[in-house]
């Protein structure tokens, strides 16, 4: 499958290493397999650093090669187990670390203050689901394992994002 990486800068040898613990899928290198959503992530990048130059990354991903033993969490949907694993992520529960690789939606602008009210306690986990199914899907896909990057994750091109609107 093709996956795409939105930046400031060309990633041909990504790190798992480097991200920030308090991601939705905690540290590791992400990607996603809409084009659109990682062309506005590139060009968010730039504004938060001021560059020039969004760059979109392209990758090939042997999914179907991965060996038995790779501890792969995926959520299909925003559901009550996505709900949960992001809020215990802004914990600080780490309940990323028993995992590979993580895929599913993206806790975004869209979907954040639902997160974060039922976090706080202002919803219930009824309501936070009820508001969720509405949401626009989206996908990430958080790689934690560097060997899985350096044998699956294959590198094809850096493209420029035309510049636009970063919603």
């Amino acid at each position: 499958m093709k996956l795409y990486h939105g930046s400031n800068i060309s990633v041909p040898n990504p790190l798992t290493r480097v991200g920030r613990k308090e991601l939705d899928f905690g540290p590791g290198f992400y990607v996603t397999r809409f084009r659109e959503q990682a062309e506005r992530w590139a060009r968010r990048v730039c504004v938060i650093h001021a560059s020039d130059t969004p760059l979109l990354s392209i990758y090939e991903f042997d999914e179907k090669q991965l060996p038995d033993d790779v501890r792969y969490l995926r959520f299909e949907k925003y559901d009550r187990e996505w709900l949960d694993f992001i809020t215990a992520s802004r914990r600080g529960e780490d309940p990323w670390r028993d995992y590979d690789i993580i895929e599913g939606g993206v806790a975004n602008d869209q979907v954040i203050d639902t997160v974060e009210d039922y976090y706080a306690g202002r919803i219930t986990v009824e309501q936070a689901l009820g508001q969720l199914r509405f949401a626009k899907p989206t996908h990430q896909m958080c790689i934690s394992s560097q060997t899985i990057v350096d044998n699956y994750l294959h590198f094809i091109v850096t493209e420029p994002v035309k510049k636009g609107d970063n919603q």
